[in-house]
């Protein structure tokens, strides 16, 4: 396939474009500066058109005969909590949205996150029920999270009006090369916010091209799947973590937390996408 991955100088982008060339396919890299040190830069396969896609006009010119876009193009943080990062991110999801239903590319898949449910960055958690899934209230406090809840809601628009579409926001968790690097911080404590998630980059990343590539995905439209390690980045039990930290909040009918699992249920994403968490070879839990 001929794929668009937005944001492809950032991060999780360039995990996904180097999944994607890895695959066979053909990328166009699109972001709004240029990166001279990308690993795949003089891939045959690979090309990069350097636009704004805060301007629609733009937008679409950019994403002209491609069949697949990942959207991962975003202020990654709330920023300063004002403005910056919630308008560059809702016109974004928004240009990208809208240009692809009107070129008629039917298979998006688009970075959402897990603080669409209110977690690290708000004023603090607020928590129904562990663990998480995608039946979770989302009620976002801050910029960040709110840009992705209204690129969520921009989704379910445009599958209304433009039904050939179907759309996946991948609620990631923080994606790092893998669980050594989520263990770096020893006081569970300091990451109690974000429900000691983390997801590996690559695994993540397998998880865009699922959503844009497999012909067979038992869904239409748009869905939500939250994308995070089946485990947590504490050493300490997750029990106890819970009963330390949120004594007060239920576990979910016919759910459990014991040992070492995560927060966040990702069974959605393993039913409808066929996407498991994996580590890096010969890194185990």
């Amino acid at each position: 396939m001929k794929l668009a991955v937005t944001g492809c100088t950032g991060r999780v982008g360039k995990r996904v474009v180097l999944a994607a060339l890895r695959a066979g396919h053909r990328v166009i890299g699109l972001d709004s500066r240029r990166d001279a040190d990308l690993e795949f830069s003089n891939n045959p396969n690979f090309s990069f058109s350097e636009v704004d896609l805060r301007n629609y006009d733009d937008t679409l010119k950019a994403l002209q005969d491609v069949e697949g876009v990942v959207q991962l193009a975003a202020v990654p943080t709330p920023e300063d909590y004002i403005v910056h990062a919630h308008n560059s991110n809702v016109v974004i999801s928004w240009n990208i949205l809208r240009a692809c239903a009107e070129l008629g590319i039917k298979r998006v898949a688009q970075a959402s996150s897990v603080n669409v449910v209110t977690l690290v960055w708000s004023q603090g958690p607020v928590l129904d029920y562990l663990p998480l899934d995608e039946d979770h209230p989302c009620r976002p406090d801050e910029p960040y999270g709110l840009s992705k809840l209204i690129a969520e809601m921009q989704a379910d628009a445009i599958v209304r009006r433009y039904p050939f579409m179907r759309i996946a926001s991948l609620r990631l968790s923080w994606s790092l090369p893998n669980k050594q690097a989520a263990n770096l911080e020893p006081d569970p404590a300091r990451r109690k916010n974000d429900l000691w998630g983390y997801v590996q980059e690559d695994s993540g990343a397998e998880a865009f091209l699922l959503a844009v590539t497999k012909d067979d995905l038992p869904w239409s439209g748009h869905e939500a799947f939250f994308i995070t390690a089946p485990d947590t980045s504490s050493v300490e039990d997750s029990g106890m973590l819970k009963d330390r930290f949120w004594p007060s909040v239920p576990i979910k009918e016919g759910k459990t937390i014991t040992g070492r699992q995560g927060f966040f249920d990702c069974s959605k994403a393993e039913r409808m996408l066929g996407w498991v968490h994996r580590e890096p070879e010969g890194e185990g839990p």
